[in-house]
């Protein structure tokens, strides 16, 4: 298996300081010294998964610009933090905030942690202007309407390091996001309207490219796909799971698995040749595949790569930026789906599963390789990995087409162990305690209009889908342990009259 994502610290953020002229060359080379100190806290924060460079400090409306322009034609730059370290005159700021296309964090603090009350003399004041400095640069961000992230507080404190931390790896998804080539391998399932979607629009808010090929290529792929490459998967197989009797060399059904391990190196081959980072199937355009891809999707998507079934390439969308969120990270990201209840009282749970296609990445068990029957596309029996996720906290995120925007739900939830075996489903799959309660997570959820198909998340929270959606502009409604149904009601309607009036005339 080779993974799709980058190491985080192959990324960077640009650590941005404001001051002026006004102060002199020997103050703005402390501003200087002490601004490296301050990016220099930052950089060596393990919570900070990417690499923090400082920049010059910017005294000029042009250099403020070509900074921001530098950010955006550098592909490893995937946002940048912004401190005024004195008083950094915000219309100096207008041209470059609004030419700036990467995300934003207006760190406000200042270099020194507490203050000398001995010592303070006006030499001190000049150099340590931030409190009013950055209150004249959020003025102006929040004039512009520049989208962006406040962190409040010193950067050696570790809920601000945690917190710079959470954004920057949502601007990991953000970036993943950018230029991200979705293959859809047929249509949607027929007469499901929740997996449709404006394409042209998830592409001017997203940066993400969605097409169709067809089914018949990918199975021109798979057929083509060698005996050397499939014995070299059947090997890996073997080695990493344990692998039922009648699927190993010898077995009656030996060759169900060689056929999965045809169509995960046809697929992989296909996705890498066009650079895509995620993908959708169908099990009604199956083509001349033998089974569905349970087994290649499930190792695709534990190596990074977005997936949706039934043609949902808004959830490959948001599987594909929840695994770079998560670089790194314990846990995985995984297609997921609410499948059926129990309702017991007081003892409430959701199973959740898909057909096949459930990420081994949300278990640290040795998961088994199993065939059946599906029941259900009219091919042969799919070979499919068997596991349940592990107990802990996760999130599960919806993302929807609402006509005039796109929706994003996320609901905290905690896995929770198997209560009893369940020999006779061999599936992936989780059983989890949605925030506050089934009844309430349930209500919200009809009310948003979410979808069936979410990501798991067991790597990040729901803070770095946040972030995420405040980065691409989404709207997001989120299910944690403070909702009520009527609170929810309340804030659909309020995004509903936002958002439309936003719109403007246009």
């Amino acid at each position: 298996m080779t993974s799709i994502i980058p190491d985080p610290a192959t990324k960077v953020v640009w650590f941005l300081t404001g001051s002026q002229g006004l102060y002199g060359e020997e103050t703005l080379a402390q501003v200087a010294a002490q601004s490296r100190e301050v990016a220099g806290l930052l950089a060596d924060a393990e919570e900070i998964p990417v690499t923090v460079e400082h920049r010059p400090v910017l005294t000029s409306p042009d250099a403020i610009r070509r900074a921001a322009l530098e950010a955006n034609a550098d592909d490893r730059v995937v946002g940048v933090v912004a401190w005024m370290h004195t008083f950094s005159p915000a219309k100096m700021w207008i041209s470059g905030l609004e030419a700036l296309q990467k995300p934003l964090l207006h760190l406000h603090t200042q270099h020194n942690r507490e203050l000398p009350w001995g010592e303070i003399d006006f030499d001190f004041m000049n150099l340590n202007q931030a409190a009013h400095g950055d209150r004249e640069f959020g003025y102006i961000a929040a004039r512009l309407g520049t989208p962006r992230t406040i962190v409040v507080g010193h950067a050696a404190s570790p809920r601000v390091r945690a917190e710079v931390g959470t954004w920057s790896r949502a601007a990991l998804g953000t970036a993943a996001l950018r230029g991200l080539k979705v293959a859809r391998f047929g249509d949607n399932m027929r007469f499901v309207a929740v997996t449709e979607g404006d394409k042209t629009e998830a592409e001017i808010k997203l940066g993400a490219q969605i097409n169709t090929w067809g089914v018949t290529e990918l199975a021109e792929a798979v057929d083509a796909v060698g005996e050397a490459a499939v014995d070299a998967l059947v090997a890996e197989y073997l080695d990493a799971y344990d692998v039922a009797e009648e699927l190993r060399p010898g077995g009656e059904r030996h060759r169900s698995l060689r056929d999965g391990a045809r169509i995960e190196a046809g697929l992989r081959g296909f996705l890498e040749a066009g650079g895509f980072g995620a993908f959708t199937t169908s099990f009604e355009d199956l083509g001349g595949l033998r089974q569905l891809p349970g087994l290649a999707v499930q190792r695709l998507m534990a190596d990074g790569y977005g997936f949706g079934a039934e043609g949902d390439w808004k959830t490959a969308i948001l599987v594909h930026a929840a695994a770079h969120m998560g670089a790194g990270l314990p846990g995985g990201a995984s297609l997921m789906e609410d499948y059926t209840y129990h309702l017991v009282d007081g003892e409430e749970l959701i199973l959740g599963a898909h057909m096949l296609e459930v990420s081994p990445s949300l278990t640290t068990d040795r998961p088994r390789l199993e065939v059946h029957p599906l029941g259900i596309g009219g091919k042969d029996d799919p070979v499919r990995l068997v596991f349940t996720a592990d107990p802990g906290p996760a999130v599960v995120v919806a993302l929807s087409d609402m006509r005039e925007r796109f929706r994003m739900v996320a609901n905290v939830v905690e896995n929770v162990a198997l209560p009893e075996p369940m020999p006779k489903l061999p599936v992936g799959h989780a059983v989890w305690r949605p925030a506050p309660d089934l009844a309430t997570s349930a209500a919200a959820w009809l009310t948003a209009g979410a979808a069936h198909h979410t990501v798991m998340s067991t790597q990040v929270g729901i803070d770095a889908f946040r972030e995420l959606a405040r980065q691409s502009g989404i709207e997001l409604l989120e299910i944690h342990e403070g909702t009520t149904v009527q609170g929810f009601e309340r804030e659909v309607r309020w995004n509903a009259a936002y958002h439309r009036l936003a719109q403007g005339l246009g």
